[in-house]
């Protein structure tokens, strides 16, 4: 009898015994988009502040979850005008909606340490579902001590569909900015309990 009963308590065991809490290491990772201009190039940008956390369930990584906040006023595409458009009201309305978020909802495995995961963003005060490509990098110890390992996502979003509408016709045909935006985000995670939060290097 203590024998079965012991192995019905291991068997209610939770999955999330086997989860691992880490954070985004914001001095090594990134949030960067790339959107098409006068229909001849494409500008690139990035966000300075990027923070969140990530729970990977080791044993089924479809139970992982992940929360990311994006500081919108960092928005930098090294042309201080054209930044200050993107803050405005045409675009992000960042005096109204500072930040971005992402809430995973589902996540699939698509390949060895790949993962598509899909979440809830919210941006300038609109939420739709967008899906993310994600590959996942092993975990390494660093030379100071903690357990780090790293993750790219990437995906696709059309910026009307959060209310993102400005734009100008080109006399030759087309518009001044494109509508689909192309996604790409690096992070470094640092994983927690492991006796005190490492110091950002």
């Amino acid at each position: 009898m203590r024998q079965l009963i012991a192995a019905l308590s291991f068997a209610a065991v939770p999955a999330a015994a086997h989860a691992s809490d880490w954070q985004i290491d914001a001095s090594h990772s990134t949030a960067q988009f790339s959107v098409r201009h006068m229909m001849v190039s494409n500008v690139r940008g990035e966000f300075g502040k990027l923070s969140g956390q990530v729970q990977l369930d080791d044993a089924d990584l479809t139970r992982s979850k992940v929360e990311a906040t994006i500081d919108a006023t960092t928005i930098n595409t090294r042309e201080p005008k054209r930044d200050a458009h993107l803050r405005s009201p045409d675009f992000f309305d960042v005096e109204k909606f500072p930040t971005l978020t992402f809430k995973s909802t589902s996540v699939k495995k698509a390949g060895k340490d790949k993962l598509a995961v899909t979440g809830d963003l919210t941006m300038h005060g609109v939420t739709r579902p967008v899906t993310l490509d994600v590959q996942l990098t092993q975990e390494i110890k660093s030379p100071f001590g903690d357990v780090r390992r790293g993750a790219t996502a990437s995906g696709k979003i059309n910026r009307k569909d959060f209310g993102l509408n400005w734009n100008k016709l080109i006399e030759a045909g087309g518009v001044v900015v494109g509508e689909e935006v192309a996604l790409t985000i690096d992070v470094e995670l640092v994983k927690q309990n492991l006796g005190g939060k490492p110091a950002s290097r």
